[in-house]
């Protein structure tokens, strides 16, 4: 019950019946619902169509539901209501509610294990695989769309800096130094920006640098997890990017993605976001792009190792009087994306990695790394050193809360309200406050 309750705090709104549909003729229709818009929820409308196609047993109809966090909100209260749909998109920073969502989710192994269909954990690379597991290596939910923060920058706007537009600057040094020359040939209207505040900024930097954003192996070592962003080497970062939005370097451009367009725009030289922007910025940037590694601090570790992913993974979901069949066609289908050939072609249509070792190796292969340069730069990242409890990613309840929490104490010190260190002291007071909520919830 206690579960229950915790799915039940967690929506926000109640839904209308929805009606889905059972065994139909010769088919059994299951029910999507994803987060993506535009281009990228056409790509995944193909995607179900290609597996429709594929077989005579079973069909698939995609919903585009919203945003992720309105799609995590919509799939809980449809889950209260007994009508989740049979499988939903969730970003990777919901993976910790999902986890102790209880009875609301079937995971992976247990469908696998139940409708007899093979979802083999080892063909999915390490690094995606391991953020979406147990501590026992079974998967609960199954890897899609994941992609990692990377610099992207203006070409264009280099060389009119005087800048080298083949040799993206590495560090934060170098960024400093690239955006004093953007801003002295005005190069551009603003030298850099950046989406994602929190992922690039705490998460990324965290990971890469090798420092812990929380205990317990940021979570995955059990729910009494307490964040530590108000170390050092995070207050300096914070300071670093105070004193370049003081010196008119870095204009900070809102909350999660809303920085974007000033990038795409060609407002912003440089911008921080994921590496599955790549088709919005090919598509409407007007300007020639370069994709390159997040840039790092050597003085707080000059070895950096990988980035974390970003993106989101499937889960099946349960409902009153779901059949076995329903089950399985769920199984197929998340048998059928996790195929090279599908793999590979969503990796090099929407900018997100390739998922499985298959998909990566076929798009080699197919020579489509040598044909666009630059979409390697995400792997090469999320690939570099060895994984450490540090860098495997994040297993904290409610950390879409946690996010704006550290986002509205970073803007308080923006605004110069507060400075850096206080910014996160306090996101650290009140993010752990929800760490424990969370945790009492879960424990029941």
């Amino acid at each position: 019950m206690k579960r229950r309750s915790l799915l039940a705090a967690t929506a926000a709104t109640a839904i209308a019946p929805l009606g889905f549909a059972r065994a139909q003729g010769a088919k059994t229709k299951i029910v999507f619902w994803h987060a993506m818009a535009a281009f990228l929820g056409e790509e995944i409308g193909n995607i179900c169509k290609g597996f429709n196609a594929s077989q005579n047993e079973y069909e698939i109809e995609p919903i585009f539901k919203g945003t992720y966090p309105e799609t995590l909100t919509a799939a809980i209260a449809a889950w209260r209501a007994g009508q989740a749909p049979h499988l939903v998109q969730m970003f990777e920073v919901g993976t910790g509610s999902m986890l102790a969502a209880g009875p609301a989710v079937k995971q992976v192994w247990q469908l696998s294990q139940e409708t007899g269909v093979k979802l083999d954990p080892e063909s999915y690379i390490g690094g995606v695989r391991g953020y979406y597991s147990l501590s026992d290596g079974r998967m609960a939910s199954m890897p899609f769309n994941s992609s990692t923060a990377i610099m992207w920058y203006n070409k264009d706007a280099f060389e009119k800096a005087g800048l080298d537009p083949a040799k993206p600057p590495a560090t934060w040094a170098d960024v400093i130094t690239a955006c004093r020359a953007i801003k002295a040939k005005n190069a551009a209207p603003i030298p850099m920006t950046t989406a994602w505040p929190t992922w690039v900024h705490i998460e990324e930097f965290g990971a890469m640098h090798d420092l812990p954003v929380a205990t317990l192996s940021n979570g995955f070592d059990g729910l009494g997890a307490e964040l530590k962003i108000n170390t050092a080497p995070f207050v300096k970062h914070l300071n670093r990017l105070l004193d370049m939005s003081k010196e008119g370097l870095f204009k900070y451009g809102g909350r999660d993605s809303a920085a974007e367009p000033l990038f795409i725009s060609g407002e912003a030289a440089i911008g921080f976001t994921s590496s599955a922007a790549r088709a919005a910025i090919k598509r409407d940037g007007k300007f020639n792009s370069g994709a390159a590694l997040l840039p790092t601090d050597p003085e707080v570790n000059p070895n950096p190792i990988n980035s974390v992913i970003g993106g989101a993974s499937l889960w099946t979901m349960t409902a009153p009087n779901r059949s076995a069949a329903e089950y399985k066609a769920v199984a197929t289908f998340l048998k059928y994306i996790g195929q090279p050939e599908q793999d590979a072609h969503w990796h090099q249509v929407s900018g997100y990695v390739p998922v499985t070792f298959g998909g990566y190796e076929l798009s080699k292969k197919q020579g489509f790394y040598e044909k666009t340069p630059g979409t390697d730069v995400p792997i090469t990242q999320l690939a570099r050193g060895k994984l450490t409890a540090n860098s495997k990613g994040f297993r904290l309840g409610r950390m879409v809360e946690l996010r704006n929490i550290i986002q509205e104490e970073m803007e308080k010190a923006l605004q110069g309200q507060q400075t850096a260190q206080v910014a996160l002291d306090t996101a650290v007071t009140r993010g752990n406050r929800v760490l424990r909520e969370f945790e009492k919830s879960a424990k029941g």
